[in-house]
């Protein structure tokens, strides 16, 4: 890697160089920020929500977190059920069937 020498002038020219670049890709990026969130707003006013869509229903979270407290509960069994892999079951609900942040986001959506 080259080194930039500040003290030389032509140093000092690359190096403001540099400088401008900078400032301009940060501009840029300032720009498509604030041009996403106005999008996002525009979309929300319309009644649009982003993100994606939960895997389970609101029945389903309330079904897996019920067999999730008996203890005889298959978690390959019910996984097969619910037609999830068994990460997204824990996802939802945990082993001892408290609800998780997504699960309590499926219930109060």
């Amino acid at each position: 890697m080259a080194t930039i020498s500040t003290t030389t002038p032509a140093g000092k020219l690359v190096f403001g160089i540099f400088g401008i670049f900078a400032s301009l890709a940060e501009f840029e990026r300032d720009l498509i920020r604030e041009g996403t969130i106005a999008d996002l707003a525009a979309a929300r006013a319309r009644g649009r929500k982003g993100g994606r869509k939960f895997e389970l229903s609101k029945a389903q979270v309330r079904l897996a977190q019920g067999a999730m407290a008996q203890r005889d509960t298959i978690v390959a069994a019910l996984c097969q059920e619910l037609s999830i892999a068994r990460t997204t079951l824990y996802r939802y609900v945990s082993p001892k069937s408290v609800l998780r942040d997504d699960g309590l986001r499926v219930l109060n959506s």
